[in-house]
């Protein structure tokens, strides 16, 4: 039971400066972790067109930094997770609007590409790259974590949602996954990093899948069995050849993550979200 009286209080300015300083890093800043995977690629990588993309993929990283620009031109959708301790009351605006006035900011500040529109139809773009999609979690403790993501589309356009059979098991997912990175080609601007949803309903096995984008490079699954499944599905996607920047060699994949939830007796959810070689995100704790 909730203890009112020891409730902590946060202002949401504190928010929304946050998320704005976030979007701006998460755009500009290559992450350490991520520049290790190109550099781990480049050492092993056969192909000499693909040795010269790794190349020129650091190379941009470090410009980036150093010049606080955009690594790509397309500054994504923003996608923010937000967890949220159960002991945590908020002042001020509403978090959603906090959240969103710091993509406004943030945006605006880092001279950032808007490229959201009102409705898929009429394509009239909103100005300031909101809103945001925002996933709310209710956690234990007295602490807010707030993760940004910016979610470009040549990567975001390859996802996919197969509704597998429960007798297709392990082979079918592996088929399914393979399939749908294969069919992303260069599109995604490969080498890759996989976010894979097993289980749950459809909409939930999606979101796992973008959850699963949230893990550092190198890092396995907790379940034995699906960090196994991530193994053999990142040698079988090197396997494909499609290399950096689809121009061939054996560095198709950085990494492939799987996060699992329980799920009826009579499905098996599969879902892929594949995030470009930068994967994108940076996170607080509040």
């Amino acid at each position: 039971m909730l203890n009112y009286e020891i409730m902590r209080l946060i202002d949401t300015i504190k928010i929304k400066n946050a998320v704005e300083k976030m979007c701006i890093e998460a755009c500009c800043k290559i992450s350490f972790d991520v520049i290790g995977c190109y550099d781990a690629a480049l050492a092993d990588e056969s192909s000499p067109m693909g040795e010269e993309v790794l190349r020129q993929l650091i190379e941009n990283a470090k410009i980036a930094s150093t010049e606080n620009i955009p690594a790509c031109q397309d500054t994504g959708m923003s996608v923010v997770f937000a967890d949220i301790g159960e002991e945590v009351s908020f002042t001020g605006m509403s978090i959603t609007k906090a959240i969103n006035d710091g993509i406004r900011d943030g945006y605006e500040k880092g001279f950032l590409r808007k490229s959201i529109v009102k409705h898929p139809l009429d394509r009239v773009n909103t100005g300031d790259n909101t809103p945001a999609v925002i996933y709310y979690d209710l956690l234990k403790g007295n602490k807010v974590k707030l993760t940004v993501m910016p979610k470009g589309f040549g990567s975001e356009n390859m996802s996919a949602l197969c509704m597998l059979k429960p007798s297709d098991g392990e082979k079918g997912i592996i088929d399914f996954v393979i399939d749908t990175i294969d069919k992303a080609g260069p599109n995604a601007c490969p080498p890759l990093f996989v976010g894979i949803g097993l289980g749950g309903t459809a909409d939930k096995a999606m979101l796992l899948a973008k959850r699963a984008l949230l893990r550092k490079p190198g890092d396995r699954s907790s379940k034995k069995i699906d960090a196994k499944l991530e193994r053999i599905l990142i040698n079988k996607a090197n396997e494909l050849g499609i290399g950096p920047a689809g121009l061939g060699g054996n560095t198709t994949v950085f990494d492939i993550f799987i996060e699992s939830y329980p799920t009826h007796i009579a499905g098996l959810p599969v879902a892929v979200n594949i995030s470009c070689h930068s994967l994108r995100h940076r996170e607080i704790i509040i």
